[in-house]
């Protein structure tokens, strides 16, 4: 069974920065292509990036050059690096791994909460 653990949420001010952390287990980490998703009150999940398994990113444009997202194959974990953040990326942030070729097979993480005040 494919488990997704996420981590790096919290509070912090605008303008600050902050690293969230997949990590995935029960299956091969390089089948998955995985992304990051956000979801703010009264409002529909979002696509924030994606990573294939080869390493190539899509960002939303409203993170374009504030956000970075990486993978270590060898970790089976995927890394969302947020700088400059604002206080409209407060949000729950759910991690997806999506595997490849097949798309019902997608799974998701329990959600870690940012809140970045003004």
């Amino acid at each position: 069974q494919v488990q997704l653990v996420e981590s790096g949420g919290g509070l912090v001010q605008a303008g600050g920065s902050l690293r969230l952390s997949c990590a995935v287990s029960g299956s091969i980490f390089s089948l998955y292509n995985m992304g990051w998703y956000r979801q703010a009150p009264g409002k529909q999940r979002e696509l924030v990036a994606s990573i294939t398994n080869i390493g190539s990113t899509n960002y939303a444009d409203s993170v374009k050059d504030r956000f970075t997202l990486s993978r270590d194959n060898a970790k089976s974990t995927v890394y969302l690096q947020m700088n400059s953040l604002k206080p409209e990326d407060t949000a729950v942030y759910y991690c997806n791994a999506e595997r490849i070729g097949y798309r019902s097979l997608s799974y998701w993480g329990q959600g870690t909460q940012v809140t970045v005040s003004s």
